[in-house]
């Protein structure tokens, strides 16, 4: 029976098959030498798993590697079948002249990483509506409180979690994001991200940009490629 494992059973079951333990997935890479090549050990791992490829794996095919990340998605949980995928891909790749690794030590510009961007806020629960809305983000399996993190359905972009502040910051944020979105999303997307208690600070710039904020004035601007010429 699949079981969910704990973080250091997690890290542990996997060490040897080089393959590490990030932010409750398993995560890999693998160097080749060209897209032809990335593609058809995708493909060759994706045999390999079996009717679990699409309840487990994440493959981000790149013409220099391949980084697969498993986890049991409906969960959000590294199980024992994980354990076992992650065996199986490394002997797949393993039999293809390469090698499953984290990079760390090789001389990589870095090794496997997982992004998250934590927000700052008095009033997690309020603005978390907002940012929701303006990254067309959801919520994680199995958390889906009012101050849970956030995440990108398709699993392009940095998870969002929210830090609750003890006393507010008068100075103006030195950070902000840009959702570069299809010229014909972004009236939605402002749309839905207002309606879900954000505020417009500017249009001047737009179509290029509409600058938007939460309601403790962290700031977003939905952008598109229009108004940029000329």
């Amino acid at each position: 029976m699949e079981q969910i494992l704990s973080r250091q059973e997690a890290s542990e079951a996997v060490q040897d098959y080089g393959w590490r333990f990030l932010l409750g997935t398993l995560r890999t890479s693998v160097r080749v030498r060209s897209l032809a090549q990335a593609m058809s050990l995708a493909a060759d791992t994706v045999a390999v798993c079996g009717d679990d490829a699409d309840r487990h794996l994440r493959v981000d095919v790149r013409p220099d590697r391949v980084v697969f990340t498993l986890q049991l998605l409906d969960r959000a949980a590294v199980t024992t079948r994980d354990v076992e995928l992650a065996r199986q891909i490394s002997a797949t790749a393993d039999r293809s002249g390469l090698l499953a690794e984290p990079e760390i030590g090789t001389g990589a510009s870095r090794s496997v990483q997982l992004l998250e961007i934590a927000i700052d806020a008095l009033n997690v629960a309020g603005i978390r509506p907002f940012w929701k809305a303006v990254l067309g983000y959801t919520d994680e399996a199995g958390a889906e409180g009012p101050e849970d993190p956030l995440i990108d359905p398709v699993g392009q972009g940095p998870a969002i979690w929210f830090q609750q502040m003890d006393r507010a910051r008068p100075q103006r944020n030195r950070i902000h994001f840009d959702i570069c979105v299809p010229h014909d999303e972004a009236p939605r997307r402002i749309e839905t991200a207002l309606a879900a208690g954000g505020r417009l600070m500017s249009a001047t710039r737009a179509p290029a940009f509409w600058v938007l904020a939460d309601l403790e004035g962290n700031e977003a601007c939905v952008t598109t490629w229009q108004g940029r010429d000329g």
